[in-house]
């Protein structure tokens, strides 16, 4: 492969003689001339405003620079799938469902759907137009538009390589759960006996079955995160075999990504039809589905609910990863970028709520189910506590024949009163859960509960696992572009070799997270390792495009590849609103993690059955600033490096002359 030329390159001076790399911002138009292809001479003598008019000559030698030899996609569909594969990910079924109940049901879309038009979309096209435009991964891209932006791309690099370091980790919890999927009943299902074989054990008793089966089985969690315990053997197995998964995925970049995507894109929407088709059935569905579409308009004066809202856009579509400047990378420059980046947007964000209305319906059956479980009980224990005749009690009688034996033995209801549990639907569709504790508990809750629960449990995990590694292709990709790109690592490893070198290294850094405290560094990492640092990338990435490489400049580009005039709402909102915003929310998340004080963890008391809040010991504090200043750092100190660099070699060549 021929990789892209250096930004920094030689322009002939006069005579013929090369003149001296231009100081300052790099130009982003190398002289670098390989011989075109047909759809540049397209575009290059096409590309005009109307009429049939020919392009002049400067539209057309840009046009001609901006073709390199690179690998690309085999169709534009190929690169949809690929944005979409990557976009539509674990947080559109388990986050956004969370906060639909958190923050008012069916008005929290209203926020939603506004932060969809002045956030998601402005920044998912600035992305793509980047990519597709400097058609290097993220450090060479943000180099071409200044040797002083290169740490923009370093620091994507960094955050994706954290990001995968812990992510694949839910693609081996996925193929645990898979695997135990074909057991008969579901080993999650009931709680295992005692060492004596008198009784059930005493922490799935206090717990649940499926709690048990989670903390117990699948991580066998300490105490706290300071007692790291060893290596699990069962999910160290399953991390490898998810990175060997990913590794086949990426082999030989696009060639390979290219067609892996058509699979991990679509099968989760074949299993989600699926699920809302079984969902929509169960009893008790319907309760769910009117708790998530009942509006709670007050909400929408919680400022936390318009955070929230812009977070979620923010970080489902994947910006500041430096993924999607690399899939663009791979397009033809005439490519509609713009229309890709509305089209994304969009089946991103539909598919969160149609993720929501199959995550309601069944979360309606599983807490009408608790429900209905609930006032059984209670009626089997009035029912021999007060020696009723059996069928007597019923669900539409209780609270009158319970009024009525309180006022008749006030003595005896006293006494079995402590015993009554308070049952409520209400309160059972108030239990906000997100994360892995909606994936891997309240899931198979419900999933156990289904007829034939097996073949429900495996098309389930499945799914999670397409989602899963449709993410982790991305990611994967976004490191190993700008690596790739390098001629010094390239002439020295094929492809194959990189992509094997990063996911070994992954794998065995990732063992961190299957020892007993694995998953305590898991929340750790998934909580502080991109929250901020994302949000400076991507704040950086919009001032370098429209004041430091200049809005007209690339509106100019984008003429020149796409014969697309950019229209007002794009340029207002990278020029003023998306930046804007994004301030806002970085001093937002910096605020509270000042206010908050000591940080805190959630920990698994097996002797209550429940999680407990403990405050992170210093070291863990220590390893949280690390994981944000190396990501965000890296921009103040490439530039730093590199004004530097450029300061010797001005001194040298006023030496040499």
């Amino acid at each position: 492969m021929i990789l892209s030329p250096s930004s920094e390159v030689h322009t002939q001076g006069q005579g013929g003689a090369p003149s001296p790399p231009r100081l300052g911002w790099g130009s982003p138009f190398p002289t670098y001339r390989p011989r075109p292809s047909r759809a540049l001479m397209r575009l290059a003598i096409k590309r005009r405003a109307s009429g049939g008019q020919r392009a002049g000559p400067g539209e057309e030698q840009r046009a001609r620079d901006m073709e390199k030899a690179r690998p690309q996609w085999g169709n534009p569909l190929q690169f949809v799938f690929a944005c979409i594969s990557y976009a539509v990910g674990l947080g559109n079924v388990w986050r956004f469902p969370y906060l639909c109940q958190m923050y008012g049901g069916g008005s929290f879309l209203v926020p939603y759907i506004i932060m969809l038009i002045v956030e998601g979309m402005p920044l998912l096209y600035l992305e793509l137009a980047v990519g597709q435009r400097m058609r290097q991964g993220s450090i060479g891209a943000w180099r071409t538009i200044s040797p002083y932006l290169s740490g923009v791309g370093v620091a994507s690099v960094v955050v994706s390589f954290f990001l995968s370091m812990y992510y694949n980790v839910i693609n081996a919890w996925g193929f645990w759960y898979l695997f135990h999927s074909f057991q008969d009943p579901l080993p999650w299902s009931v709680c295992p006996l005692n060492s004596n074989h008198t009784g059930y054990d005493e922490e799935c008793e206090k717990a649940s079955s499926t709690q048990y089966f989670w903390y117990r089985k699948t991580l066998n969690i300490s105490p706290s995160i300071q007692e790291n315990g060893g290596v699990q053997w069962e999910p160290a197995l399953c991390l490898t075999l998810a990175w060997l998964m990913v590794y086949l995925c990426i082999l030989r970049g696009t060639e390979s990504t290219g067609k892996v995507v058509y699979f991990t894109a679509s099968m989760p929407y074949c299993v989600l039809i699926i699920y809302l088709v079984r969902g929509l059935t169960l009893h008790g569905a319907t309760n769910g589905l009117m708790y998530m579409f009942t509006p709670k308009m007050e909400q929408l004066a919680n400022p936390k609910a318009w955070i929230n809202a812009a977070t979620q856009i923010f970080f489902s579509l994947g910006l500041g990863f430096g993924s999607l400047i690399a899939f663009a990378s791979y397009n033809e420059p005439s490519n509609n970028c713009q229309k890709h980046a509305i089209i994304v947007s969009i089946i991103n964000s539909s598919t969160s709520i149609f993720a929501s209305i199959v995550t309601f319906s069944i979360y309606g059956f599983k807490a009408t189910f608790n429900y209905e479980n609930c006032l059984n009980k209670v009626i089997l224990l009035l029912t021999n506590s007060f020696d009723l005749e059996d069928g007597f009690l019923t669900v539409s009688n209780l609270e009158e024949v319970k009024n009525y034996l309180a006022s008749t033995y006030p003595n005896k209801y006293s006494e079995v009163f402590p015993h009554i549990r308070n049952c409520s639907l209400e309160s059972e569709l108030d239990t906000a859960v997100q994360g892995t504790g909606l994936a891997f508990i309240v899931y198979t809750e419900a999933i156990k509960n289904m007829e034939v629960s097996q073949l429900w449990s495996v098309l389930y995990f499945f799914m999670l696992l397409t989602l899963g590694m449709g993410s982790m292709v991305g990611t994967g990709t976004a490191i190993l572009t700008p690596l790739t790109d390098s001629k010094v690592i390239s002439s020295y490893l094929p492809k194959e070799a990189i992509s094997g070198l990063v996911c070994l290294i992954n794998c065995a850094i990732g063992m961190v997270f299957t020892m007993e405290a694995g998953n305590y560094w898991f929340d750790l990492f998934n909580d502080y390792t991109a929250t901020l640092s994302l949000l400076l990338i991507v704040l950086v990435e919009i001032i370098a495009v429209c004041y430091v490489y200049g809005l007209k400049r690339f509106e100019s580009d984008l003429r020149a590849m796409t014969g697309r005039t950019l229209s007002w709402y794009w340029k207002v909102m990278w020029a003023f609103v998306s930046p804007l915003l994004i301030v806002g929310l970085f001093i937002f998340y910096l605020s509270d993690y000042i206010l908050t004080g000591t940080l805190q963890y959630q920990a698994w008391d097996a002797t209550q059955g429940h999680v407990v809040t403990k405050d992170y010991p210093t070291y863990a504090l220590a390893v949280i600033g690390l994981l944000v200043a190396s990501s965000t750092m890296c921009i103040p100190l490439v530039a730093l490096g590199t004004f530097v660099t450029r300061h010797f070699k001005i001194r040298e060549q006023f030496s040499a002359a």
